[in-house]
């Protein structure tokens, strides 16, 4: 479905789009495909997470104890160089998709790195000083841990093929506690696992109808709902 065809049946013109749109979610929730998705249906542009750019990635994920804090450094740098970018040359106004949130890192430190190399991540990212604004609304894509896990395993990326169910319950577990007290800007929960975010159009018009109706607060946004 082209872009004119979303703003014909949706009517944006005359809708509230959010300035500044997060996604996020575990790994194979979807979250860069919806965002690339929101970027192209708003004609904005997309600020998206390079994971494939950390050069510690593999190894974390074939030895998550011993590439933990390399991994999770790299990480913070580069987002914070992201932002920092951004501030600098004034470019935050249209960059107005993201697929991460800045405050995922240190969820993900909390999960990845013992006692020692968490209060020496904490001393990095107090001096980073890390100035984001915060969205006008914020996605979570929610799906269970064999979900997640079959996605992973068929879009064939090698180095997360290593990934393993015990490292996938602990991120569900994380993403679910941290969006249980979330209250910086409105949520949008959405049940990942019944949506098809590359192929059904009717249910991702359904998904932006929805959001489009948010100003404030949490909600919930379950496709069965609307068939």
């Amino acid at each position: 479905m082209g872009n004119q065809l979303y703003f014909d049946q949706l009517k944006l013109q005359d809708r509230n789009i959010p300035n500044y749109i997060a996604v996020e979610g575990p790994i194979g929730a979807g979250k860069t495909t919806l965002a690339k998705r929101l970027a192209e249906t708003f004609n904005y542009q997309i600020l998206l997470e390079k994971a494939e750019e950390n050069p510690f990635l593999e190894r974390f994920y074939r030895n998550r104890r011993q590439a933990a804090l390399a991994t999770q450094l790299f990480f913070l740098f580069q987002r914070a160089h992201q932002l920092q970018d951004l501030r600098q040359n004034d470019l935050f106004e249209p960059v107005r998709i993201a697929d991460f949130l800045i405050e995922k890192d240190h969820m993900f430190a909390q999960v990845n790195l013992d006692n020692d190399e968490l209060e020496l991540y904490n001393s990095v990212y107090e001096q980073l000083a890390i100035d984001a604004p915060a969205p006008d609304l914020v996605i979570y894509l929610q799906a269970p841990v064999d979900t997640l896990l079959q996605r992973i395993q068929s879009r064939g990326i090698l180095a997360e093929q290593h990934i393993d169910t015990e490292y996938l319950h602990q991120l569900n577990e994380t993403y679910s506690e941290f969006f249980h007290y979330y209250d910086k800007a409105p949520l949008l929960i959405v049940n990942a696992a019944q949506i098809d975010l590359v192929s059904n159009d009717e249910q991702y018009l359904q998904l932006v109808d929805y959001l489009l109706n948010i100003n404030t607060g949490r909600h919930y946004f379950n496709p069965s709902f609307f068939s």
